[in-house]
């Protein structure tokens, strides 16, 4: 390993150099900027598959360097490269930097062009941090500067109202998680005496009851972090508002990285889930399944093209989310990180396409003001309904085989209620067929709706090429074996395979019932959203469903539920706390004591006349009461 060792802080640090440099010295040069920012990107790219070529199958190893020493804690930065992090490494590497070189063309002529690439690399450094990591502290640190640099990108363009909004909104939703994760890793050191992962989770082999009644809720804990990270109920909001960010923005958070950290770290600890007695796993499934359906409905009545596609992302991250919590033991979560690792592929391409179809209709993204961009933008259109049909499970796409481990790892699960929670992954997997078809259809066929539709061309090389690179693993991947290297990460899995139609069959044989299902789902999604959409003018969805729609249309006003809440809590407190600063504390502890020495001195003052008589009386009256007192005494 000592050859790989010299390459593996490269995978970290030329993006961290990026993003330095491009900040001393690229703010005001865009070319240097994107030379760099793109260069940092290609870098780990190719370091990333170097190492991940040169480990042996199923093995692991770390490196680490001295970092901090606070009493008996002794914390390194320590990368770990084993079967889970290298794959989900090199899938962050390269669909990063397809979305790096998409930028180039997206962003160009913008102003803030190298604020907006330091700020890429800032997020590709600390993502790949989280993969990397070692020990709990490390990847807590990661998972910060993920926020930060999200909080960037996503307010990249702050004149616009929405748009700062939309990245406050999301810091301080994920500072809510990150608070519950901290305390977890907090609660996990105390109990264990350490935050290496490798260690901790031998200590928990060696000892399942170390962390007793606690189990439950030291799991829970952790897994407020992924509330908040990968946007599950109640902390699912601020993911579409994300949207305001630049295309490629959205690309980067709702594919393989942001979003998807929660999921990585879900089965980094799933060790931690797993222990006897705790019931964190099952608590994680309904939590999942629940947002799944929940953003699958809601997608169907949104119109802007990014929200869709964001509430579908919500939707699969509840679904990865469910399969981590109907995962065991003797079943790990392979199905979870399968499904990830393929969704990173057809979703980064579903948002390089949707800022394709953007760019050509003049940046309208309403798609009832789109229609017939199929026959103007062939190659956006045909990776576009690639990434589509993958998303709605249809084989021999990439997008099938991972769902379909996910309906039979739910189906075979030992969760109390697995058949309910399997009818509900069967009812998105078919709401996830209705609403793409929508998209679809109206977006690429029906008639012109507006003259800017009708002036729609395709979009230039430095646009449609990362489409054309990103439709090969969107519609292959499934035949990679990408779920044996993860299945090598976990014991008691073993997934065979035996060529491109052998791994066909092998999906209806292995759990026919959950398969048959999955595909009658996305079958009749997608005939049913052909039978309303096609050729549709307008929306006839909500004539028929009614009040239903409207709720979905206007997100079942969670925004506006928390709103009240906010207003009716922490408003109220504020409020509070500023009357009891204000007339209490302000008014008659601070200012009631210097006012009463104020008015004793007007008062005095008055005395002070410079009449003769009137000082004598006063003379007088003092001596008689300081007499008055001494014969008292």
């Amino acid at each position: 390993m000592p050859a790989i060792e010299q390459l593996v802080w490269g995978i970290l640090l030329l993006p961290l150099i990026s993003a330095a440099g491009i900040t001393l010295f690229g703010l005001r040069r865009p070319r240097l900027a994107g030379v760099l920012s793109v260069g940092a990107a290609a870098g780990v790219a190719v370091l990333s598959l170097l190492v991940f070529t040169g480990t042996p199958f199923g093995e692991w190893w770390e490196c680490s360097a001295e970092w901090l020493s606070v009493g008996e804690l002794n914390v390194p930065v320590a990368l770990r490269f084993d079967p889970l992090s290298l794959t989900m490494g090199l899938i962050v590497a390269w669909v990063s930097f397809v979305i790096h070189v998409y930028s180039l063309g997206y962003m160009r002529g913008d102003r803030g062009f190298g604020r907006y690439f330091a700020g890429l690399s800032l997020f590709l450094f600390s993502m790949l941090l989280i993969v990397l990591a070692g020990n709990l502290l490390v990847l807590f640190i990661g998972w910060e500067l993920v926020g930060v640099s999200s909080y960037l990108l996503i307010g990249f363009w702050y004149q616009r109202p929405a748009a700062a909004d939309a990245s406050k909104k999301a810091f301080l939703l994920n500072r809510l998680g990150d608070f519950g994760f901290l305390v977890g890793l907090l609660l996990v050191w105390s109990k264990t005496g350490t935050v290496d992962i490798s260690e901790l989770e031998c200590k928990l082999a060696l000892d399942p009851g170390l962390l007793g009644s606690l189990a439950t809720a030291a799991g829970l804990l952790i897994f407020c972090g992924v509330l908040g990270k990968s946007a599950q109920f109640p902390l699912h909001v601020w993911l579409p508002d994300a949207m305001e960010g630049p295309t490629p923005v959205s690309a980067l958070i709702h594919a393989a990285t942001m979003v998807a950290a929660g999921v990585y770290l879900l089965c980094r600890v799933f060790f931690l889930l797993a222990l006897p007695g705790s019931a964190a796993l099952e608590l994680i499934a309904w939590v999942g399944a629940f947002t799944a359906l929940l953003a699958a409905v809601i997608a169907t009545q949104q119109d802007d093209i990014k929200r869709i596609l964001a509430y579908s992302t919500l939707s699969q991250l509840g679904y990865m989310v469910m399969a981590v919590g109907a995962s065991s033991v003797s079943q790990p979560p392979v199905a979870a990180m399968y499904h990830l690792s393929t969704h990173a592929c057809f979703k980064a391409l579903l948002f390089l396409g949707a800022g394709s179809v953007i760019c050509a209709v003049h940046h309208e993204q309403n798609i009832w003001r789109m229609g017939a961009l199929g026959k103007k933008m062939p190659v956006t259109f045909v990776t576009f309904l690639i990434a589509a049909l993958a998303l709605a499970g249809v084989p021999p796409l990439s997008g099938f085989f991972s769902k379909e481990s996910i309906l039979a790892s739910v189906l075979e699960s030992n969760v109390a209620a697995r058949h309910a929670l399997f009818a509900v992954a069967v009812a998105v997997a078919a709401l996830t067929g209705f609403y793409m078809t929508r998209l679809v259809a109206v977006t690429f066929f029906g008639p012109e709706r507006t003259q800017i539709a009708g002036q729609a061309r395709e979009s230039g090389m430095i646009l449609t090429i990362p489409l054309l690179i990103l439709a090969v693993p969107s519609a292959f991947a499934g035949f990679w074996g990408i779920d044996s290297a993860y299945a090598s990460q976990f014991k008691g899995a073993a997934v065979e395979h035996a060529g491109v139609f052998g791994r066909i069959a092998a999906a209806f044989t292995h759990s026919p019932v959950a398969t048959l299902w999955g595909l009658g789902a996305a079958i009749v999604g997608i005939v049913t959203g052909l039978a309303v959409y096609w050729n549709a003018a307008t929306d006839r969805l909500p004539e028929k469903l009614g009040l239903v729609a409207g709720w979905a249309r206007n997100r079942f006003y969670f925004d506006e539920l928390y709103a009240a809440l906010n207003e009716a809590t922490h408003e109220f407190l504020s409020r509070l706390a500023d009357g009891v600063d204000r007339w209490v504390i302000s008014g008659i502890m601070v200012r009631g004591v210097h006012g009463s020495i104020e008015l004793a001195g007007r008062l005095l003052r008055l005395t002070q006349t410079g009449n003769i008589q009137i000082h004598a009386v006063l003379l007088g009256a003092g001596i008689a009461i300081l007499l008055l007192i001494v014969l008292r005494h």
